[in-house]
């Protein structure tokens, strides 16, 4: 005899199911490409991608290219060696390939500056200023006219210092400024770091 399975009255009529759409059913139906006139596929119009603004800027491409050097952590005397010994080296060049040129050993002494002052580690940046004008006098020896002995020497370096002070005073604000915006950001990271909420 057959059996008839019944439902209990308390659970009410069986319902239908709704049919699914169409990006539940699988990949296949979602992944259809249009149909347009004539079943024939329509293509999917792709917008090109547009490049961040100020991505091709100059000045994006200046920091781009100065996050890719090198980016050492000099210590206060390190700073200090690396700066004279880089004028030093300047110093020599300017003689044997310019004719000991101050104004070109000016010219080179700016970004020699600003790389002492941004390759400083963060607890010794207040001697980048310092060692800055020092180096410059160092590197300046073998550029300054020299007379007949110590004394002629000393006076062609001092004679020296005093018609080249703006590029000394101009590589010195370089290096000052650059020291200044690095404190500035470390304190503000600093101030972050404490009002971060703990995770």
């Amino acid at each position: 005899m057959e059996q008839h399975r019944t439902r209990p009255a308390q659970y009410g009529p069986r319902r239908s199911r709704a049919p699914l759409p169409a990006q539940g059913r699988g990949g296949a139906a979602a992944a259809r490409p249009p149909v347009g006139r004539g079943g024939r596929p329509v293509a999917r119009r792709v917008d090109p991608a547009r490049p961040a603004p100020g991505a091709g800027s100059p000045v994006a491409r200046v920091v781009r290219a100065l996050r890719g050097m090198p980016n050492p952590r000099l210590t206060g005397l390190g700073s200090g060696l690396f700066c004279a010994a880089v004028m030093t080296l300047f110093g020599f060049l300017d003689g044997l390939l310019f004719g000991a040129s101050l104004t070109v050993y000016g010219v080179l002494f700016v970004p020699v500056s600003l790389l002492t002052a941004l390759w400083v580690r963060r607890g010794d940046l207040l001697t980048a200023p310092v060692v800055v004008p020092i180096a410059f006098a160092v590197g300046l020896v073998p550029v300054a006219e020299s007379g007949d002995g110590p004394a002629g020497r000393l006076m062609g370096l001092v004679t020296a210092l005093a018609t080249e002070a703006g590029w000394l005073y101009g590589g010195t604000l370089v290096a000052g400024s650059a020291v200044i915006v690095r404190r500035i950001r470390l304190v503000r990271r600093r101030a972050a770091a404490r009002n971060r909420p703990p995770a």
